[in-house]
C-alpha cells in the first residue's frame, strides 16, 4: 500500500505546484538606432524564445544576438564584431514581471499593462522600469504580447567610434511582439 501511496502523493504534489506557461520560439524583437539624414540602422530577430507564467505574470525572453538581420550585410557584420561582440556575448535576455497580472482578465481586446524587469546585453544588465506593454488573447487561445522601450548604449558598455558617432543614435528603440501558445 505504501508503494502506491508515495507515487500518488508525488504526482498530486507536482500537479499542485504546476504552473501554466505560454511560450514561443518565433517571437520578434527589433531595434533601431537610426538618426535623420543617415542610413537606417535597424535590425530584426524573428527567432526569439519567450515564456509567460500565467500564475504570476513572470515573463522572460531570450535572443540570440547573431539572429539580428540588417538590410546591409556589412552593417550586420560590424554589429556582431565591433558593437555587440556576439562571439563573446551570444545571448541577450529580457525578463521581469507584468504588474498586477491576472490571466482571467486577458481577452481579445488589447489591454495595457506595466512591465518591470531587466535587459541583459553585452554582458551588462540594466533595469527596465514601468515599461508599457499590450496583452490580449486571440480566439485560438494564443496570448499576444507586444511593447517597446528605450535602451541607452552607454548602459551596456558599447563604444561607438567617433567616425560614426553622428550616424548612430545613442538611444536605441527596442520593440517586441510575441504570439505565445500554451505549453
Amino acid at each position: 500500500m505504501k508503494n502506491i501511496l508515495l507515487p500518488l502523493a508525488l504526482v498530486f504534489i507536482s500537479l499542485s505546484f504546476a504552473q501554466d506557461k505560454y511560450l514561443t520560439k518565433t517571437g520578434t524583437v527589433t531595434f533601431e538606432a537610426s538618426v535623420p539624414a543617415f542610413e537606417e540602422v535597424k535590425a530584426k530577430n524573428e527567432s526569439t524564445t519567450a515564456i509567460l507564467n500565467t500564475e504570476n505574470g513572470e515573463f522572460a525572453a531570450l535572443v540570440l544576438v547573431k539572429g539580428f538581420r540588417f538590410k546591409n550585410a556589412l552593417m550586420e557584420e560590424h554589429f556582431n564584431e565591433n558593437y555587440a561582440e556576439s562571439d563573446d556575448f551570444p545571448k541577450a535576455t529580457f525578463k521581469g514581471t507584468i504588474s498586477n497580472f491576472s490571466f482571467e482578465k486577458i481577452n481579445n481586446k488589447p489591454t495595457s499593462a506595466t512591465f518591470n524587469g531587466s535587459l541583459t546585453f553585452h554582458g551588462k544588465t540594466k533595469a527596465i522600469e514601468n515599461s508599457t506593454l499590450n496583452i490580449s488573447m486571440s480566439d485560438d487561445n494564443e496570448i499576444q504580447l507586444s511593447g517597446d522601450f528605450m535602451a541607452d548604449v552607454s548602459d551596456f558598455d558599447i563604444e561607438i567610434p567617433s567616425v560614426v558617432s553622428k550616424k548612430l543614435s545613442k538611444e536605441v528603440a527596442v520593440t517586441y511582439q510575441f504570439t505565445l501558445l500554451k505549453r
